[in-house]
């Protein structure tokens, strides 16, 4: 069984700085590209960002480029996305995610290419 867990959220203020972890299970890792979506009340579910299976590769939408980092430890099945100088516009329920590589520059951010998902982490962002 596929599972995909986020955990690290939380309330902090702006311009603070928060860890997310997803924690793999029951599928090979090494071979999955892991992406980030966020989803606030009442709005979509957005890709935040997505690395590939050897973290060769990785992408960032234009609301976080230059504040979020995500990195992989494959041999922990982990993928964390560190957020800095965070703003009341990114709170939201955070959610990973995993697919194939292949077409991952132009997937990455539609939630409908992904099929499985874990339970998410809520992180607010105070003024």
């Amino acid at each position: 069984e596929v599972q995909l867990q986020a955990s690290g959220g939380g309330l902090v203020q702006a311009g603070g700085s928060l860890r997310l972890s997803c924690v793999a299970s029951g599928f090979s890792f090494d071979d999955y590209a892991i992406s980030w979506f966020r989803q606030a009340p009442g709005k979509e579910r957005e890709g935040v960002s997505s690395i590939t299976s050897n973290s060769g590769i990785r992408y960032y939408s234009d609301s976080v480029k230059g504040r979020f980092t995500i990195s992989r430890d494959n041999a922990r099945n982990t993928v964390y996305l560190q957020m800095s100088s965070l703003k009341p516009e990114d709170t939201a329920v955070y959610y990973c995610a995993a697919r194939g590589d292949y077409g991952l520059n132009y997937a990455w951010p539609l939630h409908t290419e992904y099929k499985d998902w874990g339970r998410g982490t809520q992180v607010t962002v105070s003024s």
